[in-house]
Formats: C-alpha cells, structure tokens, sequence
C-alpha cells in the first residue's frame, strides 16, 4: 500500500486506497477499522416500509385527474369495488463490470477513461471536484461494462479523479469489488401503492384511484449532480407509468407522495415505470378478472382513442395466439405499458413444471415510430424484457443496521441462461413520433409474468420478488 487518501464528494464521504496492484488495494481495504456514525435513514427495511406507509398516508401531489373520483366512489355498491395494495423493493443496478474508472492528471490536464452514460457531466464534475477548468479534461468513454442508469453517476469517476492528484502524475485506476458496487448504488427507490377502481354494469372500469409513495429519484440525483438546483414541483418519476397512460376511464385519478426517505436512489432502466409498469398493469389484469372481461379486449376497449396502442395488443396477441386453449399446466399473462414515447405490449408463458414454474417464451409487440435499426431494437426490447423479468423474479435489496443486506449474486440473484426465455419481437411503425427503445421492453415484462402466474395458480401476486411467493425452474 502506498497512501490512503481521504474523499469527500455529493456522494458522501470516505477514503481511497492507492497501492502498486489491485490486490494489495484491496487487502488493504479489508484491513482498516473504519467508524461510521448511523446513517440519516431509517436503520432497517421495516422502518423503511413503515416510513412509506405513513407517505402514503399524507396529501400526495395529483397527476391526472379526469372526472370525479371521489362522486363515483361514494355511491358505488361494494360487490363493484376492486381493491388492492402493491409493493416493490430496492433494486441494484448490478452491471456487468463492477463500477470502474482510470485517471491521470499531468502538468494540470486530466485524462479520465470510464464507461458512463453522461461524458460532458464526467467533465464537469471532475473539474469541480479537482480544481481545473473544463477544456483541460478529456473524457475516454470505454465500452460500458453495462450502465441501466448506474453510469448516469459520477462517484466512481471523481474518487478516480481526486485520487490522481495525489500520483504525481502516474496513471491510476480504481476498481469496486462487486461487494462495494452492491452496497453503495443509487438504488431502484422501493414504493408502495394503494389501488381502487369501481366497475359499471358491463364489468368496465368507470373509476379508478392509483396512489404511489416513493422516495424521490429527481430529488436525489440533483443532490448528487446538481447540488445547486433545487426541484422545482412533484416529482413525476413517482407515477411514471401510471399517470401517463392511454386508457380512457371516465374517472381516473392518480396520485403521488415523495416518502423522506435519503437512501440514495437514482435512475434504473425505465426509471418510475419499471415500478409503475407492474403496480398498473397488475390491478388492470385485477379489474379485467373482477368484471368477468378478457384482459386483451378490455384493454383493447380503453385504449380505443388510440389506434396505434390497440394494433401493438392486436399484434402481440396475434402473435401469442391469445385466447387458444393450452396444455395443461400452462398459462399466459399480458401487459401493455406506454413509455418514453414508445407503445410495447408483452405476453409471457409460463409453465408447472416439477422444479418450479418456467417462462417459456415471451412475445413483445412495439410501435416505436420510425424504426431505424430493428435489429437493435429487437436487442433492446428482448434484454429489458430479461432484465425487467429477472429483477422480478428474485432480486431485491434489504436493510439491516442501516446496512445493505445483499452482497453479489448469491444473495441477489439474476436469471440464469437456462431460464432465458425464448423470445419473439415484431416491430411496429405506425405512431407519428419516434419513441425510445432501450427502456421500454422492461415495464411490461413483471406485470406481464405475474398475471401468466395467477392465470396458472390462481395466486395474485402483488409485491416483488415473485421468489417470496412462487418457486421458479
């Protein structure tokens, strides 16, 4: 070991270990006795969960508001009423390469090389934090190594870069190790919900009333990145998914309450709909059930003002041969979500099988506009899909004496090769405007395979991961 270097960032703070290899970095690491103080948040998942809950509890911030909720609830018979309360956990980003990043400041120019999702904030941030002005950094952006949102920080790149003052001019790099990168992210933010709809005579929802709690991502990233800007209004991340969506209900209100919750949450591949995704289109399969209506017509049937978002149902459910009878033992479930200006429909088989149940295949239906590359938008969906679908089947991350829990993949595991899916896509181009790609094959994909599991066991599932209830093959 050569220095121990102190560091104070947005991010917090801690020290840096600089060594002639890798290892003696990390054996040193490993050796010193640090004393931390207890953190600001809740010290233990159960507070957390009591911390939203009471957020929920409170005046939340109305996003839309079409009708009157309240006058369509308050005559409404009991035997109409569908009620139902959701939850989903912290989640890692966990990407393939722990976070890393090289620096080398000579003669008072930094060369920094890093994968990340923001090269001009790298630039900026290290400028601050080093003390030189910008033109005299130059940001090398390497392959990623996996991003999802995780690279849209900037710790790693400013410990790299305030380490290297500190080498005299000698190139440094510093590297996680998976058990760091678990246990300092900016996390997918847990949230709960609280869901109402009333039913008419033909079983079709005329009312309904969503209202998540979470904590704030808006909030935490401009703390992280942007210190100086303060929010301006609620935080639309919260209700991503939700509040945003082509159905047409007479009464539709949804609603949103930032919970006070300072663990450090940040951007997670589709953000606010990767949670609101499952809690929406969960209660929509829910209502389909209770008012005794297909889930492909009912949505069909609500989403009719909009043509393009009823050819991506019609499509995928052509595609999946929706409403064919099944092989024992086999089930499937659909969910439509509308994000980052891209319509995507998803259906997903499951199967009973001795070892658990397994997700057969996966069909996704997209119109994303003008499709420019539809082999890597094929690429995209069907790895959102995988990643929305794995983070659902058994990921999540826990508190305990204001420590994370989870550590590497043996206690947050991912979807293993052999549980892969076989997937088929087709490509739409229909809509006027050209939507995004790489975020939108995920919030389908959890609400998607935990309708499949009630259609196949009857159990309607709704808090993630789907491991705490079912068994997976």
């Amino acid at each position: 070991m050569i220095k121990i270097v102190p560091l104070e960032t947005n991010y917090g703070h801690g020290f840096g270990i600089i060594a002639n290899n890798t290892w003696a970095a990390f054996k040193a690491a490993e050796a010193i006795d640090a004393q931390w103080s207890d953190p600001e948040y809740p010290l233990s998942s159960a507070a957390i969960s009591d911390v939203l809950k009471q957020a929920l509890g409170t005046k939340g911030s109305v996003m839309r508001d079409n009708g009157d909720v309240d006058t369509a609830f308050a005559d409404a018979p009991r035997e109409r009423i569908v009620e139902a309360d959701y939850a989903v956990p912290y989640l890692a980003h966990a990407t393939m390469e722990p976070m890393n990043a090289t620096a080398q400041l000579r003669d008072g120019v930094l060369d920094i090389w890093c994968g990340n999702q923001a090269p001009t904030l790298v630039r900026q941030l290290c400028a601050n934090a080093v003390g030189i002005e910008q033109h005299k950094i130059t940001v090398h952006t390497t392959f990623m190594g996996g991003g999802f949102g995780r690279r849209v920080e900037m710790d790693y790149a400013l410990c790299a870069a305030l380490m290297a003052k500190e080498t005299g001019g000698r190139p440094l790099k510093v590297t996680w190790t998976r058990e760091e990168d678990m246990r300092h992210d900016a996390y997918r933010p847990a949230a709960i919900g609280k869901f109402q709809a009333r039913l008419g005579d033909d079983g079709m929802p005329v009312a309904l009333d969503m209202k998540m709690a979470s904590p704030s991502v808006i909030a935490g990233t401009l703390r992280r990145l942007f210190p100086s800007i303060s929010p301006l209004g609620p935080d639309k991340t919260i209700v991503d998914g939700a509040y945003d969506q082509p159905y047409i209900i007479p009464n539709y209100r949804v609603s949103g309450v930032a919970a006070p919750v300072s663990i450090p949450v940040g951007s997670w591949r589709s953000v606010g709909s990767s949670v609101n995704g499952f809690f929406h289109e969960g209660f929509m399969d829910e209502i389909a059930v209770a008012g005794k209506i297909d889930p492909v017509e009912m949505r069909k049937r609500l989403m009719a003002a909009y043509p393009s978002a009823v050819k991506v149902v019609e499509k995928v459910a052509a595609m999946a041969k929706w409403g064919e009878a099944l092989p024992a033992g086999k089930a499937k479930g659909m969910a439509f979500t509308l994000s980052f200006g891209s319509w995507v429909g998803e259906i997903v088989q499951v199967a009973d099988t001795p070892a658990g149940i397994r997700i057969e295949k996966v069909w996704i239906a997209a119109d994303v506009g003008t499709a420019l590359d539809p082999g890597i938008i094929e690429a995209q969906l069907t790895s959102a899909a995988i990643y929305g679908l794995s983070a659902a089947m058994g990921q999540e991350i826990t508190f305990a004496d204001g420590m994370v829990e989870q550590s590497n993949f043996h206690d947050f595991d991912a979807m293993r090769i052999f549980q892969c899916p076989v997937f088929e896509v087709a490509i739409l181009e229909n809509f006027h405007k050209m939507g995004g790609v790489g975020e939108v094959g995920t919030p389908p994909a959890a609400p998607a395979l935990a309708n499949a599991i009630f259609a196949l066991t009857g159990k309607r599932i709704r808090t993630l991961p789907l491991s705490k209830t079912v068994a997976f093959a």
